[in-house]
C-alpha cells in the first residue's frame, strides 16, 4: 500500500478518533483494552505518536522515556502529537531512515504505515467505549492492516523475539491456518520454533494442501478479529477449531 494512501487513512482515522473523544466523558472504560479509561486511550495514543517522532528525528529509540506530559489535558495532548507526527512525515520521504523495530525496514515508510494501523485500531476502541457507531475500514486499508499483522507481528516477531512466544507455542505441530480477504489469502504455520506466513492470492474454493482451518470474510471483519475487536460474527470459520485457537494465543501474544 503506498504511503501517499496510508497518509490518507491516517488522517481519515485520527479525525473520526478526534470527533469520537472530543467531547466526550474520557473516563469511560475502554472494553477492547482492559484497565483503560478512554483518556488512557487517548494519552496512549498521544504518546505513541510522540515516540515515532524521536524516532525519526534522532534515527534511535529514544533514551528518556516517557516524557512529563502530567500538565497536559488529554485531548489537546493528542492533538499536539498528531500535529508533531504529520509534520515530522511531511518533511521527509518514506524511504528516508528512521529507527524501527524491525531489522529489514528502518525507515519513514514504516511508521507511516505502522501510524495509520495503529491508528485505525484505536479509533474502533474509542468507538466502542464511547457507544458510537463504528466508521467503515477501507478494504486496502483492512487489507494491509491483516498482511501487517500476520507478517511483522506473528511470522517476524516470533522469530526476533521467540522468548515472548515460547509459551503460546510450546505444543504447536506445525498445523496451517488460512487466512482468506479480497482475493488475497496467508497462509500461517505455527512450529514451536516460530510462525511462518506466506503469502498467496487463492480463493476459499482454491484450498491449498496443508492447511486444516480456514478464516474468510470481509477485510474489515478480519483485521478487526486478528486485533480482537469483533469481526468473528461476518467471518467463516471451517476445519480444525484447535489450530484456530493456537492462532489466537499466538495472535494474544503478539497484540498485548
Amino acid at each position: 500500500m503506498e504511503s501517499r494512501r496510508l497518509l490518507t487513512c491516517l488522517a481519515a482515522d485520527f479525525d473520526r478518533l478526534h470527533t469520537v473523544v472530543a467531547d466526550a466523558d474520557l473516563t469511560a472504560t475502554v472494553p477492547t483494552c482492559p484497565g483503560w479509561t478512554a483518556a488512557d486511550l487517548v494519552r496512549h495514543v498521544a504518546m505513541v505518536y510522540l515516540h515515532k517522532v524521536e524516532c525519526m528525528r534522532t534515527r534511535r529509540f529514544p533514551q528518556q522515556w516517557p516524557p512529563d506530559v502530567e500538565g497536559e489535558e488529554s485531548v489537546p495532548l493528542l492533538d499536539r502529537a498528531y500535529a508533531a507526527l504529520t509534520a515530522e512525515f511531511a518533511a521527509r520521504r518514506p524511504t528516508d531512515p528512521a529507527a524501527t523495530f524491525v531489522d529489514g525496514d528502518q525507515t519513514v515508510g514504516f511508521w507511516i504505515r505502522r501510524m495509520a494501523q495503529e491508528t485505525v485500531i484505536h479509533r474502533i476502541d474509542a468507538e466502542k467505549a464511547l457507544g458510537q457507531p463504528l466508521a467503515p475500514i477501507p478494504d486496502d486499508l483492512a487489507v494491509d492492516g491483516v498482511d501487517e499483522i500476520l507478517v511483522i507481528f506473528l511470522g517476524y516477531a516470533s522469530r526476533r523475539w521467540p522468548e515472548e512466544f515460547g509459551p503460546a507455542l510450546k505444543e504447536a505441530t506445525g498445523r496451517t491456518v488460512r487466512l482468506s480477504a479480497a482475493g488475497r489469502s496467508w497462509l500461517v504455520t505455527m512450529t514451536s520454533d516460530g510462525i511462518d506466513v506466506r503469502i498467496g492470492a487463492t480463493t476459499p474454493a482454491d484450498r491449498p494442501d496443508g492447511a486444516v482451518a480456514f478464516v474468510d470474510g470481509p477485510p474489515s471483519a478480519l483485521l478487526r478479529w486478528l486485533w480482537a475487536r469483533g469481526g468473528e460474527d461476518e467471518l467463516r470459520f471451517d476445519g480444525d477449531s484447535g489450530a484456530v485457537t493456537e492462532l489466537r494465543s499466538a495472535l494474544a501474544t503478539a497484540t498485548l
